[in-house]
């Protein structure tokens, strides 16, 4: 049976893309991504865990990026899509390293991070970080749910 390496992230861009440009024309870009969670612990104190994920994109994808298509900036939250591939470098010291990156397939932007993003700016970095005043509040509506059906 065939296996499935399909990855989905929502995130903030750590820096800016960096864009190679090889001799034969193809291109391709690199970048951080965070993504964060924010949980209650033990002792009811909020914790944010935050993963970092190195992103690579090739083709038309990094393409688009470096010609202008794309313009995503250092703090822009973005949905990627694509898979996971795990590579195997040695260092200066001739010591083996591995390194896990997403290969891009897909990149939207969800929001603007800089001055110009006006109504799109986030107030809140951490995209699962609760509102104020809503972290322990599971309201619902008064009265039956099933008499609000429109059928």
């Amino acid at each position: 049976m065939a296996g499935l390496n399909k990855v989905l992230l929502i995130g903030r861009l750590g820096k800016d893309p960096d864009v190679i440009s090889f001799e034969n024309g193809g291109k391709k870009m690199t970048v951080t991504l965070a993504t964060s969670e924010r949980y209650r612990d033990r002792d009811g104190n909020w914790q944010d865990q935050t993963e970092w994920h190195n992103v690579v994109a090739w083709g038309n994808l990094a393409n688009d990026i470096a010609e202008g298509k794309r313009n995503y900036v250092k703090g822009d939250m973005l949905f990627i899509e694509g898979r996971i591939k795990t590579r195997q470098y040695q260092d200066g010291q001739g010591v083996n390293k591995y390194i896990t990156e997403i290969i891009a397939e897909r990149m939207n932007l969800l929001t603007k991070s800089g001055a110009s993003a006006g109504e799109h700016k986030q107030e809140y970095p951490h995209a699962n970080e609760p509102r104020p005043g809503t972290e322990d509040h599971h309201e619902h509506p008064p009265g039956n749910m099933e008499d609000d059906l429109p059928f």
